[in-house]
């Protein structure tokens, strides 16, 4: 499958191959329903947490005796059906993170790109390279080129003055190539990927 090359400029420059097994894959919504549930979740951070009646404060006397009151027996004032109690099977901490196949990783992440190659969404760029790192030059050349919710994806190293403009703007992401996921390629409208980001990215699912 062939793909045109431009650049910042929106002017062809070349052309390049995309490899089917990559690019040209049927989208599967249950992998990639799996794949963002699985990054999600790893980035939780699972320090939600109540008290459980052996944390709450509080004296270990029995409230009243046990017979003759009228009211019902109470073996402690920390427990759960007292204002200022514990909580029955609260949130602990905790991992949210699950286990998921390596080869499912890997026919997401495919996928998504597919997905986007699918749908028109994807652009291959020459270099993602500016001048100066202002975030006023590089927006204006995203306006023209008509991309306002990007995943710019670089080589093994980003820019230094292109990610800098880029961190200023918003719904604008850019990544190195090692950093390519399932989340942030289906978050943002339109994926651009840079020749060496093509080149290394068929390196890594081949």
């Amino acid at each position: 499958m062939q793909a045109n090359i431009i650049n910042l400029d929106n002017a062809k420059v070349g052309t390049i191959d995309l490899a089917d097994g990559i690019f040209d894959l049927p989208v599967r919504a249950d992998i990639l329903s799996r794949m963002v549930n699985w990054q999600l979740a790893k980035r939780r951070a699972g320090t939600h947490k109540t008290k459980g009646i052996s944390d709450v404060s509080g004296t270990t006397a029995k409230p009243f005796r046990q017979k003759g009151t009228g009211r019902a027996r109470q073996g402690t004032h920390r427990a759960p059906q007292h204002r200022g109690g514990a909580v029955v099977f609260g949130p602990v901490v905790r991992s949210h993170a699950h286990k998921l196949p390596k080869k499912v990783r890997r026919l997401a992440l495919k996928t998504a790109l597919s997905s986007k190659q699918a749908d028109g969404k994807l652009v291959v760029l020459d270099e993602a390279k500016i001048k100066e790192a202002k975030a006023g030059g590089l927006a204006q050349k995203l306006a023209k080129l008509g991309w306002s919710s990007v995943l710019v994806i670089d080589g093994s190293a980003v820019d230094a003055n292109f990610s800098r403009a880029a961190a200023n703007l918003p719904n604008v992401d850019v990544l190195p190539s090692q950093g390519a996921n399932v989340y942030d390629i289906l978050r943002r409208d339109t994926l651009v990927l840079t020749k060496d980001a093509v080149l290394q990215l068929e390196a890594r699912l081949k």
